[in-house]
C-alpha cells in the first residue's frame, strides 16, 4: 500500500494527513499525539475513526496542523483521518458516516459588520 493524503477542516483549523501502513504512530507537527494533545479527551476525538474501524495499530499517520484552537484542530484531524481511511477502503464509508465522522462541520465565526462593535452586537440605542 502506498501513502494516502487527505485534508480536514473545522472552524479556522486545517489538518493535512499522510497515512501509510505501520505501527500506529501518530505524529503531529513533528511531535507525538500525547505531547501535542495532552488532554485524553482530545486524543480520544482524534482516534475515534481508527477505533470505529478497529485499525488503531495498523497505520502510521503524519499530520500538518495549522490554525484554530486545540478543539478545532482535533476535530479537523478526525475528519482528515476519516477521509484518508475511506480512500484506503471505500467500504468503510458507511460505518464512518453513521458515526458522523465524514461530515464537515460548516459552523465558523461570523464576520464583524461595519458600524457595529461585533457580528451581532449593536451600539447602545439612545432615544435622546
Amino acid at each position: 500500500m502506498e501513502t494516502v493524503n487527505a485534508v480536514g477542516r473545522r472552524k479556522a483549523a486545517v489538518a493535512r494527513v499522510i497515512v501509510k501502513e505501520g505501527t500506529g504512530a501518530i505524529t503531529i507537527n513533528k511531535r507525538s499525539l500525547e505531547v501535542y494533545f495532552p488532554s485524553s479527551i482530545l486524543q480520544y476525538i482524534v482516534k475515534q475513526p481508527l477505533n470505529t474501524l478497529e485499525v488503531a495499530g495498523k497505520y502510521d499517520i503524519h499530520v500538518n496542523l495549522d490554525g484554530g484552537g486545540y478543539k478545532g484542530q482535533a476535530e479537523a484531524l478526525r475528519l482528515a483521518i476519516a477521509r484518508a481511511l475511506v480512500k484506503i477502503n471505500p467500504e468503510d464509508k458507511h460505518a464512518l458516516r453513521v458515526e458522523g465522522f465524514m461530515t464537515r462541520d460548516p459552523r465558523s465565526v461570523e464576520r464583524k459588520k461595519p458600524g457595529q462593535p461585533k457580528a451581532r452586537k449593536r451600539f447602545q440605542f439612545s432615544k435622546r
